[in-house]
């Protein structure tokens, strides 16, 4: 019906548009002078133009209705957990009286042990000597021939190693005079004449010890 409508309205806009200009030209001939009766000719055979209207459109068929909508199924639905009735707790027996309490354990500690006895005092001691002016004279005395005829004199520093029993067992010169002569006379003159008491232990034994000198030659 729409359409027919919109057809029937252009056609008679284009009959509306072709009077109009039929108009205008009447016009412009009324003022130009034209007779009359050719107006009123044009007029009349314009004023009976039959406009045929064309048939209108046939109805279209309706569309088919639209397809029912499909709800979807509604969610499963979880049945509620069961609910776990605790039963009654067993009756609190109180007991009226409450017992004392036990007397605490005796413990005897065992007697304590008994303190070790204090070491005996160290009795070690290093060796000393013994008459050292009597020998360190005799060792000046027994002046080297040779040096005394180069007239050859000085002091010679001596370590000496003393055994068990007070006498010399070794010596070496720490300190020399110069002179190997004299060097070698002192360490001789030691282990000959030299005495001493001997070194001691913690426990008082006699033990090996070392001693250290100097041995002077002069020449009077």
């Amino acid at each position: 019906m729409a359409y027919a409508d919109q057809q029937m309205s252009g056609n008679r806009v284009v009959a509306l548009i072709i009077v109009a200009l039929i108009h205008v030209g009447i016009g412009y001939v009324l003022i130009s002078g034209l007779a009359y009766q050719a107006a009123k000719k044009v007029v009349e055979r314009v004023t009976t133009v039959d406009i045929e209207e064309p048939p209108p459109p046939e109805e279209p068929d309706e569309p088919p209705p639209p397809p029912p909508e499909q709800t979807a199924p509604p969610p499963p639905v979880a049945p509620p957990p069961p609910i776990n009735i605790a039963p009654a707790p067993p009756p609190i027996r109180t007991q009226p009286t409450i017992p004392p309490p036990a007397p605490p354990a005796l413990v005897v500690p065992p007697p304590a042990a008994p303190a070790p006895p204090p070491p005996p005092p160290s009795k070690a001691r290093g060796a000393t000597p013994d008459g050292q002016g009597r020998w360190a004279r005799r060792i000046q005395e027994n002046y080297p021939s040779r040096a005394l005829r180069e007239e050859t004199q000085g002091t010679v520093g001596v370590s000496v190693t003393i055994d068990g029993s007070g006498r010399v067992s070794g010596c070496r010169v720490t300190r020399s005079s110069g002179s190997s002569i004299l060097d070698e006379a002192a360490c001789e003159g030691m282990q000959r004449y030299a005495r001493f008491n001997p070194a001691l232990d913690a426990a008082g034994n006699p033990t090996s010890g070392s001693y250290s000198t100097a041995i002077t030659y002069r020449l009077n």
